[in-house]
């Protein structure tokens, strides 16, 4: 299913291809390529010129290869395999910086070139072909270095870019002559003719699958969806690709889809969420069904990549701004970093887009040589939507601050698994994310409730986090803060959604819900109070707070924290100015607790209640100290 809708979607690619992008046919594919050697046409060398362009990347212009279609490149690890007229400068000139281990390495690659080279050009009738064969025939990798020409370039080939072939300017790829004798070649290789398990149709099966590039953490050169190389792995004496018989045309199709989904080219940029790469296409060749897929995963957009855009950048946007309709509008404001309206979203996709287009969202992770899939989805892009939708409409809670993002992604919740105190290239950050993001985007996207091991993590991080206090004396909240908060009602929320029995629905709400009498809810306001106490008895230059020392305990275990927080609150309450308010809160909320007793532990699911409860009542603290100040101006 994988494979076929891949295949599907290089054929929407091959027939409508993005603005500026090249997709290469069967028997090609797309590679960065950094240099052309000119030769004349006695196959002299004449020029080498580098063929990178200039591509925006943050605030600075890099340089990159220029990406072309080239004749289908060979898989190789630590193998001597040659490429046709496109391949690196140890293959085709010879030269490389790895002498020191193997005197013979450059020398053996080139003469593998050469040899494959020569023996498929001169099938051809071509002065082209003619040109390239004469260069290879006197070309000596010994001397190579010492060319005026290669001499000036030399610190850039040994880079290990791809280098290709002109003549006289023109590019050998062009040459159709040249292109028909690669073709036939191609096509009439030897190769088990079996039931292709995309077409259905009788072709030639490809032995080995094309690598697959862009998933962080795989290899370099690329990984396979599909290999078998142990005995394991095999059934009835078959070998590798026979195992699983997918034919070349299907291999190659689906894997130019899946490297193009993966790439820089791709205007919808995959999304990653610790080791996993999300890749997402439509079965039609409109762009505003991923468009509108990315903007509603990730509605906090870098507004950053918006600023650092060149002035010709911003103008290509602009026109293209022209021909969408509104959904691309509405898409476009989210790449601007501003806020999406959920319900004007909706009902875009409800009117200019097909809701039962057939939507694809697969999630890929590295594996040795291999790429795991941690999920593959499929479905209307309507139900994809509505999911969406729903989540963020259970992760609606009252704001701590009014500049705080209105829909949270996945990745601002996922960053909230992780100590405030390391940095996202720590391997504590790979770990924890390693399996957590793939279950937690797959639990939106099918509406499920959301990975116990995600709110463990959460539950986890308030135990051990402590609030941080600027150079200004101002307190962040980093225990319990906005995200945090809106993620536990979420999670409790879909967790009992479908059993239609949710004991917590009444904490479960935006903000405070003042007759709830729910113990663990009930103490978690508790909680509040007295922490606002002992801030107004002794003031905000508090070494350690009692949230600091006693709420992980008075989370878990009540009855073994609660009375002697509640024997220093009378100390606090008698010193501070308005400690009978205080006072009075207390003695109400005591009041409520059904049992008039504290209970001795409490469930992982009762301490997220008891979070929920601190905070909405900390978040009617401020309301009640911005509303007032409000009225007095």
């Amino acid at each position: 299913m994988i494979l076929q809708s891949l295949y599907n979607y290089y054929q929407v690619l091959l027939n409508d291809p993005p603005e500026g992008v090249e997709i290469a046919e069967p028997g090609y594919s797309n590679a960065p390529v950094s240099y052309a050697l000119n030769l004349s046409n006695e196959g002299e060398l004449l020029d080498i010129i580098p063929l990178s362009i200039p591509v925006q990347q943050g605030k600075k212009m890099v340089e990159r290869p220029k990406r072309m279609n080239v004749p289908e490149q060979v898989k190789r690890s630590v193998n001597v395999a040659a490429n046709f007229l496109c391949d690196n400068a140890a293959y085709v000139l010879g030269l490389t910086g790895k002498e020191a281990k193997d005197p013979a390495y450059a020398q053996k690659r080139f003469e593998a070139f050469r040899e494959l080279n020569v023996e498929i050009l001169k099938k051809t009738n071509s002065s082209s072909a003619r040109a390239v064969m004469a260069f290879l025939q006197k070309h000596d990798p010994q001397t190579a270095s010492q060319h005026p020409v290669v001499a000036r370039h030399l610190e850039g080939l040994l880079e290990g870019g791809n280098l290709i072939f002109q003549v006289q300017g023109k590019s050998v790829l062009d040459d159709p002559e040249i292109r028909r004798v690669w073709e036939e070649i191609r096509t009439g290789q030897q190769a088990n003719e079996m039931q292709c398990l995309v077409s259905g149709q009788k072709e030639p099966v490809a032995r080995l699958h094309p690598d697959i590039k862009g998933v962080p953490g795989a290899q370099t050169k690329g990984a396979s969806l599909v290999s078998f190389n142990l005995d394991a792995f095999t059934s009835y004496g078959k070998e590798q690709g026979t195992n699983s018989p997918v034919s070349q045309r299907a291999a190659s199709g689906y894997g130019v889809a899946l490297n193009f989904l993966l790439s820089r080219q791709n205007p919808n940029q995959p999304i990653f969420l610790g080791d996993t790469a999300v890749v997402y296409w439509a079965d039609a060749p409109d762009n505003r069904y991923a468009q509108a897929f990315y903007s509603f995963l990730k509605p906090e957009f870098q507004q950053e990549q918006e600023e650092s855009e060149t002035e010709e950048a911003k103008g290509k946007r602009k026109r293209a701004k022209e021909v969408e309709k509104q959904m691309g509008e509405v898409a476009e404001s989210v790449r601007q970093g501003k806020a999406i309206d959920l319900a004007e979203l909706r009902k875009q996709v409800e009117n200019e887009l097909d809701k039962s287009t057939r939507f694809y969202v697969l999630g890929l992770a590295p594996n040795a040589s291999r790429l795991a899939v941690r999920f593959f989805l499929t479905e209307p892009f309507g139900v994809f939507a509505e999911r969406i939708m729903q989540h963020y409409d259970d992760l609606q809670i009252e704001k701590e601050y009014a500049n705080q993002p209105t829909y949270l992604s996945p990745y601002r919740i996922l960053a909230e698994c992780v100590s405030p105190k390391v940095t996202q290239r720590d391997d504590e950050v790979k770990k924890s994310w390693s399996l957590l993001g793939g279950a937690f985007m797959r639990s939106i996207l099918t509406g499920a409730p959301y990975p116990e091991g995600l709110y463990a993590a959460m539950l986890n991080r308030i135990r051990h986090d402590s609030d941080e206090t600027n150079e200004k004396g101002k307190t962040r909240s980093v225990k319990i803060n906005y995200i945090r908060a809106a993620y536990i009602k979420a999670h409790l929320i879909r967790k009992y959604r479908r059993g239609g029995n949710n004991p917590y629905q009444e904490a479960l709400q935006m903000s405070l819900n003042d007759s709830y009498t729910h113990p663990a809810y009930v103490l978690g306001r508790l909680f509040a109070v007295l922490e606002k106490a002992q801030r107004e008895a002794i003031g905000q230059n508090i070494n350690a707070t009692i949230k600091d020392r006693y709420f992980t305990s008075a989370c878990a275990s009540p009855a073994s924290v609660f009375p002697t927080l509640l024997r220093l609150a009378h100390h606090w309450t008698t010193k501070a100015e308005y400690g009978g308010v205080s006072d009075r809160k207390i003695q109400d909320l005591l009041d409520m607790l059904e049992a008039k007793a504290f209970p001795p532990r409490l469930s992982l699911d009762e301490q997220g209640v008891f979070v929920l409860g601190y905070y909405h009542q900390r978040a009617a603290f401020y309301a009640k100290k911005n509303n007032g100040e409000e009225a007095t101006q």
